[in-house]
């Protein structure tokens, strides 16, 4: 054991999760998870609309808690010995902030406004706004701002969601005087800044979701957002101009937060990412490994040497950007924009009449129906799976997309739907999860084939997260329909660990990132690998997939 000890807090679409790690060999001493519990509630979300909005509540409330019951669960002391803290979080999900950086709805008038709240990584209320963003981008007669972003600016990035938020709000507009990332806003916070020019912007989050590159001299140019829409001028010059490597120091713990959670001033707080970037690190990422953070949706990682991809630029992904995930390195990165909320989506679905018919039955007693549904409720996506893995590869002939959530990559395009194609009267709970199931993986082996289609070689894959580690099922079918071993990473907590790099490299416990990560990382805990016959069925089955995809495509488009 040594006695510099760093935290990493990962904080998530339904959690956050507090981690405290020995920088000496990656060891985790405690850790704890905090549930939202104004999300839990649904408050200030309206699924039927795609909005989801967070409150910074939720967040500063769980930071504290499980930070504190992190460090009780340590030997007396073990604060004074934390070096260093790094966050990360879910992106894009930018706020709305007054002249000292505070979010508006932490203020009086806006507490209980949606839009003065994150915008969360999923709302997708700016579709029309990311459309306005890509037509003008090829039109204009300037620089096209999404040639580094895949050449697709999304509704579920910075500029469309602030876009939205300004022409839906006129009071939030008048208030808004600066916007900030999720994982810009809780270091600043930490480190006690009034002054907006001391928040250090993550490199990741500004090139992969806000336009901003070295070779625009930062952001886009306020003669484009001006013409985008006279609301967004004078923005930019409120925003930023240049950004920063998450191994680098975002400040200190300020007196009033050390005293909260029981640290010490002297504690460094690192520049903030997005929970997919030190993922792929706490993942023990490798050039041209493709790293999947497999949760509510994915998020892709992939790094290079920049001397290697030189100038090339892959079209259809979520970015590519220097220093974005290993400094030094290219990072770029993919992802689906529903995963795990597939399978929760089949399990609410299921679950409806439990939920619905149960709690109007006469008997049995509440607590004897709370403990049924809730045991009933845990055993729906295990025993689907369990069944699902029984069925012959191609004997159900459904053929579903994954696009319950839009499709971020390849081609962003959140306007598209999800289909279940080939259904029958014998069409049963299980075959349709099967269905879903493969789906998500063809929807993943699109991400592969783009990037080899563009010169981008995967040599491998490895997979985090939780749906990594709980679900043998759905590996084996990625490793099939991939046709690709999958390592899987040990940790319980990748995002939060390589947080915990971060915050170590930060802290000048080690000289790089890299360093860090050989020293920290849990290694692999199994290794999926592909099985010849259902490799040869789902190569037929993929192409049915992409076939389904094109007609719902231009359906969608047409209508």
């Amino acid at each position: 054991m040594s006695d510099e000890y760093i935290i990493g807090v990962d904080f998530g679409t339904d959690s956050v999760r507090s981690v405290i790690i020995d920088s000496q060999d990656g060891k985790e001493l405690a850790q704890a998870v905090h549930h939202y519990k104004r999300w839990a509630k649904g408050l200030y979300c309206q699924p039927h609309l795609n909005q989801f909005r967070q409150h910074p509540l939720d967040y500063t409330e769980g930071l504290a808690l499980t930070i504190k019951e992190a460090l009780s669960q340590c030997p007396t002391g073990t604060g004074a010995k934390i070096k260093g803290l790094a966050i990360d979080t879910t992106g894009s999900t930018p706020v709305a902030l007054n002249e000292r950086g505070v979010p508006l709805a932490l203020t009086p008038e806006f507490k209980e406004n949606p839009n003065a709240m994150f915008v969360l990584w999923k709302d997708h209320t700016a579709v029309k706004e990311a459309d306005e963003i890509n037509q003008l981008a090829r039109s204009w007669g300037g620089i096209d701002y999404t040639k580094y972003e895949g050449g697709i600016y999304s509704s579920e990035w910075f500029w469309a969601k602030i876009l939205h938020v300004l022409r839906d709000d006129q009071a939030v507009a008048e208030a808004a005087y600066s916007w900030a990332e999720h994982c810009d806003w809780i270091p600043y916070l930490l480190c006690g800044y009034e002054d907006l020019k001391l928040m250090k912007r993550s490199r990741c989050a500004a090139g992969h979701k806000a336009m901003w590159h070295p070779d625009f001299g930062g952001l886009p140019d306020d003669a484009f957002l001006q013409e985008l829409d006279p609301v967004l001028a004078g923005l930019r010059d409120r925003l930023y101009t240049y950004t920063y490597t998450s191994d680098e120091i975002a400040g200190h713990l300020c007196q009033e937060w050390a005293e909260k959670l029981g640290l010490s001033p002297a504690v460094v707080i690192g520049v903030g990412a997005f929970d997919a970037h030190m993922g792929a690190v706490g993942g023990e990422i490798e050039p041209y490994y493709l790293s999947k953070v497999m949760g509510t949706s994915t998020c892709d990682m992939l790094v290079a040497p920049n001397e290697e991809v030189g100038d090339k630029l892959v079209q259809g992904i979520c970015g590519q950007v220097d220093g974005s995930v290993i400094p030094g390195m290219l990072g770029m990165e993919a992802g689906q924009s529903a995963f795990g909320d597939v399978y929760a989506w089949f399990k609410d679905l299921l679950a409806w009449p439990l939920k619905e018919v149960l709690a109007h039955v006469a008997c049995p007693d509440q607590p004897t129906k709370e403990r049924l549904l809730q045991e009933t409720l845990d055993q729906i996506i295990p025993k689907l799976s369990e069944e699902a893995a029984k069925i012959p590869v191609e004997e159900t002939a459904l053929i579903a997309l994954d696009w319950l959530n839009g499709r971020r990559t390849p081609d962003a395009d959140q306007s598209l739907k999800g289909a279940i194609a080939g259904l029958s009267l014998g069409s049963d709970a299980p075959r349709i999860f099967k269905a879903l199931v493969e789906a998500t993986c063809f929807g993943a082996r699109q991400i592969v084939d783009r990037f080899i289609r563009e010169g981008i070689s995967i040599e491998g894959v490895i997979g985090l997260g939780g749906v990594a580690k709980k679900s043998p099922y759905i590996m084996q079918t990625m490793a099939d329909v991939l046709n690709r071993p999958i390592k899987i990473a040990r940790s319980e907590q990748s995002c939060a660990l390589g947080a915990a790099m971060f915050a170590a490299t930060a802290a000048g416990i080690y000289s790089t990132v890299s360093e860090a990560k050989e020293h920290m990382g849990a290694g692999f805990e199994t290794t999926y690998y592909p099985i010849d016959a259902h490799v040869l069925a789902y190569e037929k089955m993929y192409r049915k997939y992409q076939s389904l995809g094109a007609f719902a495509e231009k359906a969608t488009h047409d209508q």
